[in-house]
């Protein structure tokens, strides 16, 4: 009988992983990996399966808070741990590309790391990925958090953060927890107003992102940034 065969079900992951691979795995498999243990009657590879099915998918897994983790059955809080750790290595590493490379060289990675910042959140945020010269990520920081429906942001406080990091461009995203990417004509308003004030201490309003939990529409791309 070979290592394979007399393995428990939930070691077998591993083991196809280490000889073939980690493409050829389900994402049950792979979570199973990180999961390592299942529940009483249930497997690793079948509690992965089950978390894919109750949050409809890897993204509303990976994006889910530790306290809706800790409220899965057999979610304990070392899981519950270890799945936030994936989320937020996930999101360093878009990160990292974007400190390295030009932001407008690679929008999808910028709409994908935006996505694993705010797509998940139920209550509206906005960000400032403030740019230097060569277009290279100098800070992403918080400007501002509203309620389910509305989120103020404060033109004077995103150039006075602009001027502080030295920036010559930024990008603008914020999340719609609605789920419709839609830009309202507040959304439009406040980047015409924004690119504007920004323009008068010479710093470039690249792009607004409207974000949800399957994606990003950049105005820019939709040629809504306004005059």
């Amino acid at each position: 009988m070979t290592r394979f065969q007399s393995s428990p079900h939930s070691e077998r992951p591993r083991e196809r992983l280490l000889r073939h691979g980690a493409d050829v795995l389900t994402s049950a498999e792979l979570l199973a990996i990180i999961l390592r243990t299942g529940i009483p009657g249930c497997d690793a590879v079948n509690l992965g399966r089950r978390l894919l099915e109750h949050f409809e998918g890897l993204r509303g897994l990976l994006s889910a808070d530790a306290r809706t983790l800790m409220q899965i059955p057999g979610l304990g809080v070392a899981k519950t741990c270890e799945l936030l750790a994936i989320n937020e290595l996930n999101r360093r590493a878009l990160e990292e590309d974007l400190r390295s490379g030009q932001a407008l060289n690679q929008p999808e990675r910028v709409k994908q790391f935006c996505t694993a910042r705010l797509g998940h959140l139920h209550i509206e945020h906005c960000i400032a990925l403030y740019l230097d010269s060569q277009l290279q990520l100098i800070a992403c920081e918080e400007v501002s958090r509203g309620t389910l429906a509305q989120a103020s942001v404060y033109p004077r406080e995103i150039i006075k953060a602009a001027l502080g990091h030295h920036a010559a461009a930024l990008i603008l995203a914020h999340n719609h927890p609605s789920g419709l990417a839609e830009p309202s004509q507040a959304d439009l308003a406040l980047t015409r107003h924004l690119k504007q004030a920004l323009a008068l201490v010479d710093v470039r309003l690249l792009d607004h992102l409207i974000v949800i939990a399957s994606g990003a529409v950049s105005l820019a791309e939709r040629g809504e940034m306004g005059i």
